[in-house]
Order: structure tokens, then sequence, then C-alpha cells
């Protein structure tokens, strides 16, 4: 069903030049917000429709545990179309609203930019936190915090001297 969908809108965006994107959801939410689960999956149907229309997004909340991560990731080369951060924490306080601030968790999200990138996605990089606990914080306080995080954990390599990572909610 999700591939007949995405097949009947492929030619209206490739005739107002509009590119779309599939995004894999991890495989927690697969009972209630998403089939496509990987990003074998997502790289099939776009490879499958049309990879110059069809592209993928790469959420590190979602595909950080995947073990063909790299793999795919190269095979997504040219067709990344956006790129999320976040962090997952251990252990997780919710499935929907438990993201956490980069560098809270256990993902290496430098190293997913990296891969990112290598395979040509020069986009924007957007910080996607669904956590009530944080945006319950002060929003001045909040985006200090994204900005040094995004600074330290996504642009800039973690310092192998670095205390060890400060776990929040």
């Amino acid at each position: 069903m999700v591939e007949d969908a995405i097949a009947a809108l492929v030619p209206y965006a490739r005739d107002r030049k509009v590119s779309m994107a599939i995004e894999p959801l991890h495989p927690m939410y697969a009972a209630e917000r998403s089939c496509i689960t990987s990003l074998e999956e997502a790289n099939v149907l776009a490879e499958k429709l049309d990879p110059g229309v069809v592209g993928i997004v790469v959420d590190v909340y979602h595909v950080w545990w995947d073990a063909m991560l790299e793999r795919e990731l190269a095979r997504a080369r040219g067709r990344i179309r956006g790129f999320h951060v976040c962090d997952w924490l251990v252990p997780t306080p919710d499935m929907l609203m438990g993201r956490g601030m980069m560098g809270g968790g256990c993902i290496d999200i430098h190293r997913i930019r990296r891969l990112v990138e290598a395979d040509g996605y020069m986009g924007c990089i957007e910080v996607e936190i669904l956590n009530q606990a944080i945006w319950d914080q002060p929003g001045d306080e909040v985006l200090q915090r994204m900005k040094e995080r995004c600074l330290s954990c996504v642009l800039n390599p973690p310092s192998p001297k670095a205390p060890s990572r400060e776990r929040e909610s």
C-alpha cells in the first residue's frame, strides 16, 4: 500500500520538480506509525519508484541501531534529502516523547553525520527533540544547550578526554 501510494505521487512530484523522501522509523513504531523500519526498506522503495524523485531522510533516532547503516547510507548516496538529530536515552523514558538532547544518550551522532556527508548530503541538520521534560524548560536555556550540543556532538568530534556523557530526560 505504501509503495502504491508513493508511486501514485511520483509523476505529480516529477512534473512539479518536487523531491519526496521516505523516512524509516525505528521498529518500535511498526505497530502504529510506520511500516518502513530500516534504511534498506526505504532504499528499496526509492530505487524501485524513481531515485531521482524519491529520496531518504536519515533520522539518527530511527537508524543508529541498524547493523547495515554504513552500507545503506552509501546506497542512498545522492538521495539523502534530510538529516535529523537528537539522542537515544537509556533507559528510554517514553516511546514517542523520550528523545534526548544530543550528547545525552548513546548515539554516535558525529559518526553518522560524517557518513551522511560522505554520501553527498550537505543540507540542513534538523534538531528534532520530542521530549516534554525538555519542552517544559525555559526556551532560552534549551536553545543555548542545543547550540552547545550541536557544536560538540554533531559538528565537532567529541574529545577523547571528555567526561562521560551527562544523562538527561
